[in-house]
């Protein structure tokens, strides 16, 4: 028996000993990658959080310049005498330049004559209409164009430019820019919290070297392409930026010390912010999880022998016990199933729909002569309903449509549109109620609300009247998951509301008229299905526009090759849009388009083939809505339908009667 036991212990003991060995080597090697995968994660945070700064910073300094050329559009500025303009752009300059960041404004002529903030005049000798992409690039694309820094020829200082094109009825009436001194976005860069022995580095969209702390990046004018430098050893870094890839690139540096080099894109720019991290730094903390190993691994050897002997003695518990931990095991794992399962949540779509704004508008207006509002207060609130969410420009398009639940941070960049919409408001509204509509109209009566979580009377009234009506439209609007809600139901929720979400006062309002609406007509109204006649001889034309066509929502495609086709169509179906030939057998397009004018104002889409310029300005002297030249684009046929049909959904008539 005594021999059984000292055979079971020795055997025991040999088993501890192997299965912790295997263990701790398995657990080791796992852990070892995780705490070096988790480190280089954390450095790809780090690039991301740089990026995201400059990108705020850039976007900040972008939005006066968004700002500016709407306004200067909106006003015709461009038009102004020299003095005029040049007070403007002065004035505009002492008003937004409040940081000291940037170094002039100016506007820029196609015929190279320009109006400046500063009183600098060119004389001539620099053609900036043809020789600096601040101008070519925005004139070309209509974007915003963000300049690689450089030094300016006149002052010298390193700036960035950064730059919109402004257009009348699409012609080009010149290019308005600002220049943005370089200082703090290498500032933000050279002072990163990196690692030690890490630096931060910026490149730009023409792989140039921004800032980095070799000497032989240092630039006069431009910043020095990455791999101009001898021996540069960048390539890998230049393959992840054209492929952008997030992996760790580990290579020999500049200095000499091996480090891991991850970076991250600036989306506005194009411009890339790299962490390099000294290798041995990744070392270093595996190497202390290593030391913990090895002592956990010691402690529970010694611990194993310790407790072999008794373990003989109790083998047959043990076994009970190992039965019992496998239940246990099994209990968590399903709990851990259960959990998993409760956390997937399914959140209905928040899609708005078409004319939101517009009765948004028409609500607040109702309520503001009910409150006795007079005629100007009632246009004021009738232009702060229509534009209460224009700061959603701000916002990514598949963040505002996403289907399921958005993260923290989404949510945060919903959060935003109504500081986005009150800065843009300012710019382009000279009554400041317009842009507290769109900062305030979250804002909650208890204070619970957003953006700067004001109460009670200190939420301005606008907001307040704006408030209930957004939110009765979104409770009397068709969504993808519902349909309208009851209106009786809607009255109750305002009622709820009282004192809590709502100003109680305004609230009372709103219930007076929802008990005046005993038809329930103040509601969303059902969607018609838009008629779309395509007018061609050629059949496989016609065809080919249904089949680009198709799918489109509530769309109904018509076509015709004849004339007398045309008007007897015309005469029996109410038609939203015609897409007409401009070459027909019996009758020239044109000339088919001064027909139907005669009787129908729906708007006309021309086809053609023809790209001259006499063509093109006959379309513009007719007052053709639009035209596609074939062969057709399905994208582009597609989008110019949709916007022609939606053109028209705030009449002017509407606009005029605030």
């Amino acid at each position: 028996m005594k021999r059984m036991y000292f055979k079971m212990t020795i055997m025991i003991v040999f088993v501890v000993l192997i299965s912790v060995g295997l263990l701790l080597m398995i657990s080791y090697r796992r852990a070892r990658d995780t705490v070096a995968s988790q480190l280089e994660d954390s450095y790809s945070v780090q690039a991301d959080k740089y990026a995201q700064e400059l990108t705020a910073w850039l976007n900040s300094q972008a939005t006066i310049v968004e700002t500016m050329a709407v306004e200067i559009t909106l006003n015709g500025m461009y038009e102004q005498d020299y003095e005029t303009f040049h007070k403007y752009l002065a004035d505009s300059f002492s008003r937004l330049n409040t940081d000291e960041y940037m170094y002039d404004i100016y506007f820029t002529y196609p015929d190279n004559s320009m109006a400046c903030a500063s009183d600098f005049i060119p004389d001539g000798s620099m053609d900036y209409v043809h020789k600096r992409d601040w101008f070519t690039v925005a004139a070309e694309t209509g974007e915003l164009f963000y300049s690689t820094p450089y030094k300016d020829s006149d002052s010298g200082y390193s700036i960035i430019t950064i730059s919109k094109a402004v257009y009348k009825d699409d012609v080009l009436q010149g290019v308005l820019a600002v220049d943005v001194f370089v200082n703090t976005l290498i500032d933000i860069v050279r002072e990163a919290d990196v690692a030690t022995n890490g630096y931060a580095f910026l490149v730009d969209q023409n792989m140039g070297m921004i800032v980095h702390p070799d000497e032989a990046y240092a630039y006069d004018d431009t910043p020095i392409h990455i791999m101009s430098v001898p021996d540069s050893p960048y390539a890998e870094v230049v393959d992840n930026i054209l492929t952008d890839s997030r992996e760790t690139v580990f290579l020999k540096d500049y200095d000499g010390v091996t480090r891991g080099i991850v970076i991250a894109r600036m989306d506005n720019t194009g411009w890339h912010v790299g962490i390099a991290t000294d290798r041995n730094e990744l070392l270093r903390n595996v190497s202390g999880l290593l030391r913990s190993f090895i002592i956990a691994g010691l402690t529970a050897i010694i611990i194993g022998v310790c407790i072999s002997a008794f373990m003989a003695h109790i083998l047959n518990k043990l076994n009970k016990q190992l039965r019992d931990q496998d239940s246990i095991q099994r209990a968590k794992i399903t709990n851990m199933n259960v959990t998993r399962s409760l956390a997937t949540t399914i959140d209905a779509k928040d899609r708005y729909t078409s004319g939101h704004s517009q009765r948004v508008a028409e609500y607040a207006v109702e309520l503001a002569q009910k409150m006795g509002k007079s005629e100007e207060e009632q246009q004021i609130i009738y232009y702060a309903g229509l534009l209460h969410d224009i700061g959603k420009i701000r916002v990514p398009e598949d963040v505002i449509n996403k289907p399921g639940k958005l993260s923290d941070e989404e949510f945060d960049q919903i959060r935003i549109h109504p500081v986005s919409g009150y800065h843009i408001l300012c710019g382009i509204h000279e009554d400041e109620r317009v842009g507290y509509g769109a900062k305030y109209h979250h804002e909650r009566y208890d204070g619970k609300g957003y953006p700067n979580g004001l109460s009670g009377k200190d939420i301005p009234e606008i907001a307040r009247i704006i408030a209930v009506a957004d939110s009765y439209d979104a409770m009397a609007s068709d969504r993808s998951y519902r349909d309208a809600l009851p209106q009786d139901m809607i009255r109750k929720e305002i009622e709820k509301g009282k004192g809590t979400q709502f100003d109680p006062e305004i609230a009372d309002v709103m219930l007076s008229i929802i008990d005046d609406d005993n038809s329930y007509d103040l509601r969303q109204k059902e969607k018609e299905i838009d008629n779309i006649l395509v007018i061609d001889d050629d059949r496989m034309i016609i065809m080919h526009v249904e089949g680009i066509l198709k799918g489109m929502e509530r769309i109904r495609v018509y076509s015709a090759r004849t004339k007398d086709e045309v008007f007897s169509i015309l005469k029996e179906t109410k038609i939203s849009l015609i897409m007409l030939d401009v070459k027909m057998p019996d009758a020239d397009g044109f000339e088919m388009y001064s027909r139907i004018r005669e009787n129908y104002d729906m708007p006309v889409v021309l086809m053609t083939g023809d790209k001259s310029m006499e063509t093109l300005q006959k379309i513009r002297e007719l007052g053709i809505d639009d035209y596609i030249t074939k062969p057709l684009n399905g994208a582009i046929t597609r989008e110019v339908v949709y916007g022609v049909l939606h053109k028209g959904l705030i009449e002017i008539a509407q606009i005029q009667k605030y």
